[in-house]
């Protein structure tokens, strides 16, 4: 019996240290991989970015008359009104290193100042939504929602409440659609908000 004990204690502390020299062997191999693509993508020379997807807002659809004198709203259509001056494009997923390589060291900068713009854009558009809906304007926060969903928004909120009012209405292949459209998101939390669309409305599909 002390025999098989001591044989079973020297078997799993091998596996162990097996398993512990793979592992290190793996993060070094990462780490080794992760400043490889860094130095690469340093040396990346200034590209245009004319080409990017610029995301115009579209004010004069948004529902601005409606509860306009509540200071939430006051202060989301301020911030709106802010960001329609401004270069705003979905960076969503991408890492700095991945934007240094596709266009250059040089442009972090406003890449970065054009992402920060997206993420206040789309949770100052769910902020909004949440008071009109909180105030039964159901419709009038769908549009809203909507134009953050064709963004790509990655806010888990905006597709919950929207699959919400598509569902209060029977609207089921704008449903199916909403998942479509939670499957292309960039982030990690494109695999969550589908998981939780397909399991809410299981019977729909794609």
């Amino acid at each position: 019996m002390t025999i098989f004990l001591l044989a079973s204690s020297l078997l799993i502390a091998f596996v162990v240290f097996v398993n512990g020299r793979q592992q290190k062997k793996r993060s070094s191999q990462m780490e080794e991989g992760f400043w490889a693509r860094e130095r690469r993508a340093n040396s990346v020379r200034r590209k245009s970015l004319d080409g990017l997807p610029y995301i115009t807002i579209p004010l004069e659809s948004f529902p601005t008359h409606i509860l306009s004198q509540d200071s939430v709203v006051s202060e989301c259509i301020e911030t709106i009104q802010d960001l329609t001056g401004q270069k705003i494009v979905n960076l969503t997923g991408f890492s700095n290193t991945d934007l240094k390589l596709e266009y250059g060291t040089a442009n972090i900068t406003p890449l970065s100042e054009y992402d920060s713009n997206y993420t206040i854009l789309v949770r100052t558009l769910q902020k909004w939504a949440d008071v009109l809906l909180q105030a039964g304007y159901q419709e009038e926060a769908s549009i809203l929602m909507k134009f953050a969903v064709s963004t790509g928004t990655d806010v888990s909120r905006t597709y919950y409440e929207l699959a919400s009012c598509f569902a209060a209405k029977k609207e089921w292949e704008q449903i199916r659609l909403l998942k479509q459209q939670a499957a292309s998101i960039r982030s990690a939390n494109g695999p969550i908000i589908r998981r939780h669309l397909e399991e809410s409305y299981p019977d729909l599909g794609l």
